[in-house]
């Protein structure tokens, strides 16, 4: 092989290297900079070089002025809901935690057992385990909120650094997005036509995963919000979130979160609020999950519950919140790009086009 050219290699993998160190750490608000972009991109179209007139001045939104107004538009419709969800279910665990009494439950239990005729001294022994049971949750929960709240202190400021580095990236994703997609394209080593059905795929999976899934999920979870709330149950806006989780999950569904909260309205002796949030759940939000989902994705490209499920859970474990909606999205991403690459190359010379 030519010098130069291992030269070359060597350059390209020593500074490859070094840049992917460099983005690793902010990988997360990248990729969620392009997504948004993606999203927002339509709007973006039709906003740009449009006219305004304004108290008698006509107005010419240039692209990089409707950039920005888009991109602030993105981020709080975005990024402060996230924000503002995260601090209602840390100060929700916090205020559970804080206002759990053991001693209540360990009352509790205790006449239990004798409405049940247990023997005395088998109560006391069950007691001492329970309370020692409980305080140790107890210290182990304070502790976590604590460890949590610690983090969250130790990491404002990089979550900070992130969240710039999100907003300036939407916006010159908006500005020059079709200059980068197009640079790609000319770096790259594959032909036009692959090159063109791989962006129809990728895009094609990703309007799928984000209007079958991820529209899906947000539904169920207000809806779910909505029904919760009209019952007068508690912390309604942590139990919406756990709804909107609970809905990326195929195999799981919004049933998770809804199903205990009728079994814990039976027990605190409201068995009308119980019906009705079970035949909530049964008729509204089951056919919401079961038919809406099913719908969507016969009209998209079509989106295994497989892919979702092991991206939402891969996605939670590597990138937090955001993978609720990254890490589908990218296997998705995944599944398009290794269909183009069996359809435009393979083996025995079969293929019409060249990479």
């Amino acid at each position: 092989m030519d010098l130069r050219v291992v030269f070359m290699l060597f350059l390209v993998a020593l500074l490859g290297g070094i840049s992917a160190l460099l983005l690793l750490p902010l990988m997360q608000y990248i990729i969620a900079a392009a997504l948004l972009a993606f999203i927002l991109f339509p709007i973006h179209e039709r906003l740009a070089d449009r006219t305004l007139e304004v108290r008698g001045t006509v107005l010419t939104l240039t692209p990089r002025v409707s950039a920005g107004i888009v991109a602030l538009f993105g981020v709080v419709a975005t990024v402060l809901p996230l924000l503002a969800l995260s601090v209602v279910v840390l100060r929700t665990v916090s205020s559970f935690i804080e206002e759990l009494d053991g001693i209540a439950i360990t009352e509790l239990f205790q006449d239990t057992l004798h409405e049940l005729g247990v023997d005395d001294a088998i109560v006391n022994e069950i007691e001492q385990f329970l309370t020692a049971e409980v305080e140790g949750f107890l210290e182990q929960g304070a502790e976590f909120v604590f460890q949590e709240l610690i983090g969250l202190l130790d990491t404002s400021f990089r979550v900070g650094l992130g969240l710039l580095v999100l907003v300036f990236l939407l916006y010159y994703f908006l500005v020059d997005g079709r200059r980068l997609v197009s640079w790609i394209g000319t770096v790259a080593p594959i032909g036009d036509e692959t090159r063109e059905e791989l962006e129809t795929e990728i895009e094609g999976v990703t309007w799928a995963v984000l209007i079958s899934h991820v529209l899906v999920a947000l539904a169920e979870g207000i809806l779910g919000g909505i029904g919760l709330y009209l019952l007068n149950v508690p912390n309604v806006a942590f139990w919406t979130v756990a709804m909107v989780v609970a809905s990326f999950l195929p195999a799981v569904g919004i049933w998770l979160v809804w199903a205990p909260i009728v079994g814990y309205l039976l027990i605190i002796g409201e068995p009308v609020g119980a019906l009705l949030l079970f035949v909530y759940g049964i008729t509204v939000l089951s056919v919401v999950d079961n038919y809406l989902r099913a719908f969507l994705v016969d009209i998209g490209s079509g989106v295994h519950p497989g892919i979702v499920l092991v991206g939402v859970i891969g996605g939670l474990y590597l990138f937090g919140f955001l993978g609720l909606i990254l890490g589908p999205v990218l296997l998705a991403m995944l599944k398009a790009v290794l269909e183009v690459f069996s359809e435009a190359y393979r083996p025995g010379g079969e293929s019409g086009d060249t990479l």
